[in-house]
């Protein structure tokens, strides 16, 4: 039983943000086209949105919950006599690995707005993490694309380092420990999928959600200026919606827009206020 209460009053301790569809792959193309491509090998045409709808998880279980579907599940049993069980899909993941590195290596430009974020916490002393549902032997070419962008994060923690992958806050976690951060509360989770979300919501931090640049989109950067102002709204809204009801605290674009976000926790953070 606890018989006290307390309030952080302090600063921002840390950022930790996802990769594609919120620091790289503006429209997270990249798991995309090696999901459809991986389906296309076993002879089952998948759909855009099939794909994306588990987006955020780790991917051998993005690949399970896209076996799960009934439609994908029919076609599977249509193809080969019987549904898809776990050997199948340690096969797939396993024939998926080549296929996202090398869709890895083709969209890791850095989405507008990354380096201004990186400047703006710098001087704060404000530590950066990334993670990702992407397994550690597909990353290599990723961070140092980025490295060469200007992107280094302090701390990288990929979904096969941990017991369980989002939502679970076990990554999100993991880096905060390897930053020494002391308070979660000082902690904000930056992400454009709803697992992303709820990683950072189950692990105590503030969260900051992207509704253009990612999953709920999907469209490319060249993509998304082209459009007029109308369709911009017509995509933003709904998507603006789904992370609201999903509880994150703020819903913005892009990573170009979250420092005004940033400067609010910190205001809220100083009156005592908790995620």
């Amino acid at each position: 039983m606890y018989r006290y209460s307390r309030r952080y009053t302090g600063p921002l301790q840390a950022i930790i943000m996802d990769w594609a569809g919120t620091t790289v792959d503006f429209g997270s193309r990249a798991p995309i086209e090696g999901f459809r491509q991986l389906f296309a090998s076993r002879g089952i045409e998948l759909s855009e949105a099939e794909a994306r709808g588990p987006m955020g998880a780790e991917k051998r279980e993005h690949i399970r919950q896209l076996c799960a579907l009934p439609r994908i599940a029919q076609c599977w049993q249509q193809q080969f006599g019987q549904r898809p069980d776990s050997s199948d899909i340690d096969a797939m993941f396993e024939d998926f690995i080549p296929m996202q590195i090398k869709a890895i290596a083709a969209t890791a430009e850095l989405i507008p707005g990354v380096t201004d974020l990186l400047a703006w916490a710098q001087p704060r002393g404000i530590c950066i993490g990334a993670n990702t549902g992407y397994a550690r032997s597909m990353v290599a070419g990723l961070l140092a694309r980025a490295a060469e962008q200007g992107y280094s994060p302090q701390s990288m923690v990929c979904a096969d380092e941990v017991s369980k992958g989002r939502p679970y806050p076990y990554m999100s976690l993991a880096n905060v420990m390897e930053l020494g951060v002391e308070n979660l509360a000082a902690c904000v989770k930056i992400d454009d999928t709803q697992p992303g979300i709820d990683e950072g919501l189950n692990a105590g931090m503030w969260t900051v959600a992207l509704a253009c640049s990612g999953n709920e989109v999907g469209l490319s950067l060249e993509e998304w200026q082209g459009l007029t102002a109308d369709e911009r709204e017509a995509y933003r809204q709904p998507a603006r919606e789904k992370f609201y009801r999903g509880g994150a605290h703020y819903v913005v674009d892009t990573i170009a827009d979250v420092v005004p976000c940033l400067e609010d926790i910190g205001r809220r953070l100083a009156s005592g206020e908790k995620p």
